[in-house]
């Protein structure tokens, strides 16, 4: 027995053969991702009539205070930096470094988180193909300002996030549904109660990022959570119904 396979039967739950499908399943699916998101619709007209409806909604009930919470971190400085970087981290970083933490500490739910936060990235891809909206961050005459252009060494015209980017897919924001998505996981996993808290508060931060960064407005906030429950209704709430309706044994 060589020590690599030595290793994978010690150390991965089932060994390297699903190991290495997990891996392919998820970086392959986010390079086809990133693909198709860069493809999606890139109607500059029609992205900025979205984000000037966006607006608009928000301007009516009086809940446009994204420009409010960009306050916060308009200037340079430790928070500024830490929000910044939560952007760009807080998806494939932090989703790839929790599923790897599920995976090797608590694979019985693994397939299941893996699942509904490919579920709810679907759903997302769909949103922003029928609904390309410009983020706040590209209606200056309304106050936004992009932080990350202003205060951050990487932004969305830097290399390869320019290429494979669509800077208009702001409808629902994924962030979103992927902070909420992870956070509650993880906090029903892990066992300190500190860093149960940490992960509750997780989506919120998130969420604040988000906004402050000038990257999505509140209402994309409220349509990635949407995107998340209904992934979810349908990765643990379509099983039950199938067992429910399962005929009951014969006596």
């Amino acid at each position: 027995m060589t020590y690599v396979t030595a290793f994978g039967r010690r150390y991965l739950p089932r060994g390297w053969g699903d190991f290495g499908l997990q891996l392919i399943i998820w970086f392959g699916f986010g390079l086809a991702y990133q693909v198709v998101r860069g493809l999606a619709d890139r109607d500059t007209t029609r992205a900025f009539h979205n984000g000037l409806k966006v607006i608009d909604i928000e301007s009516h009930v009086h809940a446009l205070f994204e420009v409010s919470l960009q306050r916060f971190i308009d200037h340079p400085g430790l928070l500024t930096t830490f929000a910044n970087w939560t952007y760009w981290m807080s998806q494939f970083t932090v989703v790839g470094l929790a599923l790897l933490f599920i995976y090797f500490r608590h694979n019985e739910y693994f397939l299941r988180v893996r699942n509904l936060l490919l579920l709810a990235n679907v759903l997302g891809l769909i949103g922003y193909v029928l609904l390309p909206t410009a983020p706040p961050r590209m209606f200056p005459s309304f106050g936004f300002m992009d932080t990350l252009s202003a205060y951050g060494s990487v932004n969305h015209q830097s290399g390869l996030i320019q290429l494979a980017a669509n800077p208009y897919a702001a409808m629902p924001s994924l962030h979103a549904a992927d902070a909420l998505i992870i956070g509650v996981a993880l906090a029903m996993l892990v066992r300190p109660w500190p860093l149960k808290i940490v992960w509750l508060l997780w989506p919120a931060w998130v969420w604040f990022v988000v906004m402050a960064t000038g990257n999505h407005f509140w209402l994309d906030v409220v349509g990635g959570i949407v995107v998340a429950l209904l992934a979810a209704a349908v990765i643990y709430g379509i099983p039950r119904i199938l067992r429910r309706a399962e005929p009951a044994p014969s006596g």
